[in-house]
C-alpha cells in the first residue's frame, strides 16, 4: 500500500506542476490578440474538456501507444522503457486534462484583474510583458487560490483512473 502511496502522490506531483505550466501557456494563448492562436487553444481546451479523461487514457496508451511500439527504431531507443510503461501515458494524459481545466480558470482570473490595477502599471511605465509577470499573473493567482486547491483535489481523484492502464496507485494497492 505504501508503494501504491507513493504512485499516487508522484502522478499528482509531476501532473500537477506539469499541468500548471501548460495552463499558464493556454490561458495566455487564449486571451491572445493572435486570432489564430486564441482559437487553436480553445479548440484543445474544448476537445479535453469534452472528453472523459478516461477515453483520452485509452486514447493514449492504447493507441499512442501501440502506434509507438510499431516502430523499431523506438523499440530499439533509450525511450522504450519509459513508452512501454502506463505510467508515463496516465501522466500525460492527467498533464494534458490539467492544462485544459486550469487553463481555462486562470484565463478568467487572468480577466477578473481590475483594470485599474493595469491602468497603475502601465502609469509607472512597465511594459506589457512587466505588468503580466508583476501585477495581472500574481492578482490573478491570489485570486484562484481557492478554486486552484479544488482542482488539486480533482486531479487527486483523477489520479485512480491510472489504475484501469496497470499502473498500481493506490487504488490499485
Amino acid at each position: 500500500m505504501g508503494r501504491g502511496l507513493q504512485t499516487t502522490l508522484t502522478i499528482l506531483l509531476i501532473a500537477s506542476v506539469f499541468g500548471f505550466v501548460l495552463a499558464v501557456l493556454v490561458a495566455l494563448a487564449r486571451i491572445s490578440k493572435n486570432r489564430v492562436i486564441a482559437k487553436v487553444s480553445l479548440f484543445y481546451t474544448s476537445v479535453t474538456r469534452g472528453t472523459p479523461l478516461l477515453i483520452q487514457i485509452y486514447i493514449f496508451y492504447y493507441g499512442l501507444g501501440s502506434l509507438l511500439a510499431q516502430f523499431p527504431l523506438i523499440r530499439g531507443s533509450f525511450l522504450w522503457p519509459y513508452l512501454r510503461d502506463g505510467y508515463w501515458y496516465s501522466v500525460f494524459a492527467l498533464v494534458v486534462s490539467v492544462g485544459a481545466y486550469v487553463g481555462e480558470v486562470i484565463r478568467g482570473g487572468l480577466l477578473a484583474v481590475p483594470k485599474g490595477e493595469m491602468e497603475a502599471a502601465s502609469a509607472f511605465g512597465m511594459t506589457a510583458r512587466q505588468s503580466l509577470l508583476r501585477v495581472r499573473l500574481p492578482r490573478a493567482m491570489r485570486l484562484l487560490l481557492p478554486t486552484l486547491a479544488g482542482e488539486t483535489v480533482m486531479l487527486l481523484k483523477s489520479t485512480a483512473l491510472a489504475s484501469t492502464i496497470a499502473v498500481i496507485d493506490l487504488l490499485g494497492a
